[in-house]
């Protein structure tokens, strides 16, 4: 079963585009007309310019909004384009999903004339998130297993810009550290359900640090722990916005 067909049944109830970060991508391809979304999901972040989605998920494809641009259901590694036939080549929070990431990225340079976009994240700062490190371990473990290096990223897309995409704290988008100022949500079975890396290691081996961080956060000690946080309006949490001039 393709991965999202199995978690992706709720996605669309706790994973919307977050206006600061889908600003920060339309940046990125400014001046691209004709865009392909590679691991498009339900869509979000996809620039009105996008010409046709990329996603092997049917579980997905059935939850993009009326309106969206034509999606088929398709991998990565094999995009059904013809050679430079967009002007920008977009992937967003995927690459860990892939089964042979140099393929998939060979196919974006190929099928885009002018960008790749990939936004994704940076294992080695994710591993030092408060939920992962403080009571997920199993999580962390998966995480640092199932990551993309991003050496190895950039040496598959070649010369590139790789710039920080900070979290807001009241970020709309519930992926892995959206919620780093707002703890209590991770206790909702919803908001797991659409954080990849939380739905793959199950609530049978996280729930000890679920427990856990249920009572720190009752009792004051996570407010405590982590006062230097509740100070901040933004996290460098790990995600990183990478971007290749062809």
């Amino acid at each position: 079963m393709v991965l999202y067909d199995d978690i992706g049944r709720t996605y669309t109830a706790t994973r919307q585009a977050d206006p600061r970060i889908a600003a920060q991508i339309d940046r990125a391809l400014q001046g691209a007309s004709t865009v392909v979304n590679v691991g498009a999901g339900t869509g979000s972040y996809e620039p009105p310019t996008t010409v046709v989605a990329i996603e092997p998920s049917r579980t997905m494809i059935d939850q993009r909004p009326s309106g969206a641009a034509p999606a088929v259901c398709a991998v990565a590694e094999s995009i059904p384009l013809a050679d430079d036939a967009v002007d920008a080549a977009l992937a967003v929070l995927t690459v860990h999903h892939w089964t042979d990431l140099e393929r998939g990225i060979a196919e974006m340079r190929r099928v885009a004339r002018r960008r790749v976009v990939v936004l994704t994240f940076d294992e080695t700062v994710t591993r030092d998130f408060w939920l992962l490190r403080d009571y997920l371990p199993a999580a962390r473990e998966y995480d640092r297993a199932h990551a993309v290096p991003m050496e190895r990223l950039v040496a598959a897309l070649g010369p590139c810009e790789v710039e920080a995409v900070p979290v807001p704290h009241d970020c709309v988008d519930g992926f892995a550290a959206a919620w780093w100022r707002r703890p209590a949500a991770y206790l909702d079975p919803a908001v797991r359900a659409g954080i990849s890396v939380l739905s793959r290691v199950g609530d049978a081996e996280i729930r000890h640090g679920l427990e856990r961080l249920e009572h720190d956060i009752a009792t004051g000690a996570w407010a405590e722990r982590y006062a230097d946080l509740l100070a901040l309006d933004e996290l460098d949490a790990g995600y990183r916005l990478v971007t290749v001039d062809l």
